[in-house]
């Protein structure tokens, strides 16, 4: 009987070893796991967004095409002709112009949605838990469709200028094209950084809301879109670089026709800046998430 007692039993039982709990440090802070844990919820929400973008419109995801089809438009009755902002690479201006709107637009659209996206979903912040990093993430997916989108476009220009006799150019795909994601990469890694910064900043400096279309203006004055980087004097050209968007934008005209010069420093200044954006993004982010619920 003694040895079917109950207290006898347990005096035999091995104690486990305390369980210590100790703050995570360095890129096992950001709990990054949870992004693959969730990536239903990512397909879900950028989904949603694109839903949300396009709905009860007349003409859908065409507004997709139709936006830097007419800015480049504007572009080239302005810039090129009336003031003399003709790129001097031997490429057609309107494809000059449209392969630096891609990136850009994708750029600009993701953070004037990513920038609000934290504010707009107080709802989801405050009820239940998942990676909030999926918030402002999502926005930047969503911005990636459009740009594929207009990427086709891209593709028929270029063969358009190549293939018609009158207009003189040699427009071709270049060796280098292999190399085209990784600049879409790099585009990625800038939007998303600044995303994290602009979403974060915006739950407690409801200011920042509007600041990003300013933001958004400058920004795109200092990009390479309607000129040439070669236009900027070349004692400035590093320093010109470290807007990570000058590498996105020289880097898809070199890698679609092969422009000149070739990437070099620039490009180097333009993906450190990028990461330091994005990896300093993501502590900032990860430091105030605890606070969203009570600050928003």
């Amino acid at each position: 009987m003694a040895m079917n007692d109950p207290a006898t039993a347990s005096l035999k039982t091995p104690i486990p070893p305390p369980l210590i709990l100790r703050p995570t440090r360095g890129l096992a802070a950001l709990n990054l796991r949870d992004l693959w844990i969730y990536r239903e919820l990512i397909y879900f929400m950028t989904w949603r967004d694109l839903k949300v973008r396009y709905k009860q419109t007349v003409l859908g995801a065409s507004w997709a095409v139709l936006q830097p089809l007419l800015q480049t438009l504007v572009f080239t009755l302005l810039f090129n002709r009336a003031a003399g902002f003709a790129a001097d690479t031997g490429i057609p201006y309107p494809i000059f112009s449209f392969a630096a709107l891609l990136p850009w637009n994708m750029f600009a659209h993701a953070l004037s949605t990513a920038g609000h996206s934290l504010v707009n979903n107080r709802s989801m912040l405050t009820k239940v838990y998942f990676p909030r990093l999926i918030i402002p993430m999502s926005p930047v997916l969503a911005s990636l469709v459009d740009f594929l989108i207009a990427f086709g476009v891209l593709i028929g220009m270029m063969l358009f200028y190549h293939f018609d006799p009158a207009a003189g150019y040699n427009i071709h795909l270049t060796s280098a094209l292999w190399t085209l994601p990784l600049f879409l990469l790099l585009a990625l890694i800038t939007t998303l950084g600044v995303s994290l910064w602009l979403s974060a900043l915006n739950v407690i400096y409801r200011d920042v809301g509007h600041v990003i279309p300013f933001l958004t203006q400058i920004w795109f004055f200092i990009t390479p879109v309607v000129y040439s980087s070669q236009a900027v004097s070349a004692k400035w050209q590093i320093l010109y670089a470290l807007n990570p968007m000058v590498g996105v934008v020289n880097g898809f005209r070199w890698a679609l026709f092969g422009t000149r010069p070739a990437p070099g420093p620039m490009l180097f200044a333009s993906t450190l800046v990028a990461f330091l954006i994005l990896v300093s993004g993501l502590f900032y982010f990860r430091n105030m998430e605890r606070t969203f619920a009570d600050e928003i």
